[in-house]
Order: C-alpha cells, then structure tokens, then sequence
C-alpha cells in the first residue's frame, strides 16, 4: 500500500538532521527511527520517538511497522523509567501542529508542583522550560543510549 504524502515539517527536518548526524539531541537509533530528547525540557527526560521514514500518522504503517514503533516508544520509556527515577511515563500522539507522525514520552515524577502532578503535560509552561542543553543532559544522553542499545539491562 503507498503511504500518502506528507507535506514537509518540523519532523521531516529533524529526522533529515538525525539522518546526517547533527542533531544533538538524539539519542539513539532504533528499529522504527529515532529516540531524541525534546528541545525543550520542561521534565527531565522529555523525549520524543521520531519515526524513519516520516509519515502522517500512526494509521499509516501497516503489520510489524506500527508494532515496531509502538514497541520503540514503550522500551524508551523503559528506559526514563530505569534512567530518571520518574514514577510513571505518559505517552501522546497527537501530529496536530506538526502534521507528521511522532510519539511524546514524558516522564513524570512524585515531586512534581500539585496543580500539575495529575495534569497532562501541556498544562506546563513550555515557553519558560530549560531547554536542552548537550552538557548538562549528556550524563542522561548517555545512559538512555546504552539501555537503549542493549549495553545495560532496563529494569525497575
């Protein structure tokens, strides 16, 4: 079956970047495309599951594809879990603003402010989060790559 077309994004650019290795934020290569850090770090751990090749949406990939990425996009939040400490990990695909498909996985902790704590994650301030930062979240880079690929065992 041919996949529709997707007009370029955001997406598209980033996965273009990830492809020439320029992207600091990226993570690691998997099955389905690529586990980045979200550009703006508004919990630790924001990350995204970008897929390779772009599509528009998850109903775009058909059989072992869309269980690839699904299953890419719960091993990296296996991997928060493991790396962060965080409590519990929510997962969004929503492809409204950028119209091509990709997956949010957010962290989120015990300790967050209580007007949030049981919030989705765009009730955040996103315009005031730290942005990423390639010094201070090369440590989580890091130990998210090797469970990722297989170096270190994920595991509560």
């Amino acid at each position: 079956m041919t996949q529709p077309a997707v007009a370029e994004t955001a997406i598209h650019r980033r996965v273009a970047l990830l492809r020439a290795g320029q992207d600091p934020t990226c993570i690691a290569r998997l099955g389905s495309g690529w586990a980045v850090l979200g550009e703006q770090q508004f919990l630790r751990g924001y990350a995204l599951l970008l897929p390779d090749p772009v599509v528009g949406t998850l109903n775009d990939l058909q059989g072992e594809t869309r269980l690839t990425l699904l299953a890419d996009a719960g091993r990296l939040g296996d991997a928060l879990l493991a790396v962060t400490g965080a409590l519990r990990i929510n997962y969004a695909i929503f492809g409204n603003q950028e119209p091509a498909l990709h997956v949010h996985v957010v962290p989120r902790y015990a300790d967050e402010p209580d007007r949030l704590r049981t919030a989705h994650p765009w009730s955040y301030d996103w315009a005031a989060a730290p942005g990423f930062d390639a010094v201070r979240d090369a440590p989580l880079q890091r130990a998210l790559r090797e469970l990722l690929q297989g170096h270190a065992q994920i595991g509560r």
